[in-house]
């Protein structure tokens, strides 16, 4: 009996990554393959109108926050603001797996109206994300988006979270500051590049520079979020701190969201050594239907992450379908099954019992 079949759960436990470290589950790796044919076209009917939806409801909530004279008002308002623009910000995702002709325009247009105005254009995590995919750097030192959380100090999960709060301030700080003194020092260029200039969550990773026809990508959007970054700082003068202090806020909200959604991507159990991509799937998280909450704290497919780490250049839109597919035909017992998990609340508290083992 393969370990893919359909077994009696109360007779097979929930597999682990602990068991697949040496070997792959190669049935589940060509199932995946298998039963997800005719899937994995980027449908730009889909990416477009939901970008643009998403980033259209953030600013007008934004602008009602800052205009309203009502607190409930501004309170209803920063939620949906902030909520719409984590969605909007998540396609950042995406365009790190797309081929870069799969939606002409798209990547363009996206830190036109997302990544510049939020101070995170694609560069942050284009060519930083893929490391993380890598068979053997997942996981291990040189991976920038993985510690081993469940591993460490209890205190170390509230302030893991808690320090998003800080990130649109930081942002601002890297671009009017950083980016312009870097342009004039090359010790604070190569600081900026190596140290704040990605997404990741590992302290040790140091990013390498940029080349070729990315090194010109970086160029203009640096630039983008340099003039962007103050424009935003002009506009105390004119409209005062309160207006800026407020899109802060809801920007900030949204830094916490992803965090916590960061915090249950992984199971973070991961002690360095190179995984199998099955130990890779069963160390990530699916939190699939039938709850909806998971589409709204983990947006754009992201519910899916173990999957993703199965298919990386799946198509978002694509990821229901496929995680349908292999469900129903692995079935209860599999180790796919193994990487389902029911909720947000759940995993924090599997980590954060983990931790408890980790006292100072």
């Amino acid at each position: 009996m393969t370990m893919h079949q359909t077994l009696d759960p109360a007779a097979h436990p929930r597999a682990t990554r602990v068991q697949f470290m040496e070997a792959d589950d190669k049935d589940m790796l060509r199932a995946a393959r298998d039963l997800t044919k005719g899937l994995g076209e980027a449908k730009p009917g889909i990416y477009w109108p939901d970008m643009l939806v998403s980033a259209g409801i953030g600013y007008a909530a934004i602008a009602v926050t800052i205009l309203s004279q009502s607190l409930a008002v501004q309170i209803a308002a920063g939620l949906v603001g902030a909520l719409a623009l984590y969605r909007a910000l998540m396609f950042i995702h995406e365009l790190t797996h797309i081929h870069r002709d799969a939606l002409p325009g798209f990547r363009t247009g996206w830190n036109l109206l997302v990544g510049i105005p939020l101070l995170t254009p694609s560069f942050m995590y284009e060519g930083v994300h893929t490391i993380h995919h890598k068979r053997t750097q997942y996981g291990t030192v040189e991976d920038p988006e993985y510690l081993p959380l469940a591993l460490m100090k209890p205190w170390s999960l509230p302030l893991f979270v808690i320090v998003a709060i800080l990130a649109p301030v930081a942002l601002i700080i890297r671009a009017a500051v950083l980016v312009p003194l870097g342009a004039l020092i090359p010790a604070v260029r190569r600081l900026t590049w190596e140290r704040f200039s990605s997404l990741q969550i590992n302290p040790e990773f140091r990013r390498r520079p940029p080349e070729g026809d990315f090194a010109s990508r970086v160029r203009w959007q640096e630039a983008g979020v340099f003039v962007w970054s103050w424009t935003l700082i002009g506009s105390t003068f004119m409209f005062g701190w309160q207006p800026l202090a407020t899109a802060l806020a809801v920007v900030s909200l949204t830094a916490v969201l992803n965090q916590l959604r960061t915090l249950v991507a992984h199971l973070w159990e991961n002690e360095g050594e190179p995984m199998t991509v099955t130990a890779q799937f069963l160390d990530s998280v699916n939190v699939p239907p039938p709850g909806l909450a998971a589409e709204i704290w983990a947006p754009v497919g992201l519910r899916y992450h173990a999957l993703h780490h199965l298919m990386p250049s799946m198509p978002y839109h694509d990821l229901p379908e496929a995680h349908r597919r292999l469900a129903r035909e692995l079935g209860t017992g599999s180790t796919y099954e193994g990487a389902n998990h029911p909720g947000m609340l759940v995993l924090v508290g599997r980590i954060a019992k983990s931790t408890m083992g980790k006292r100072a």
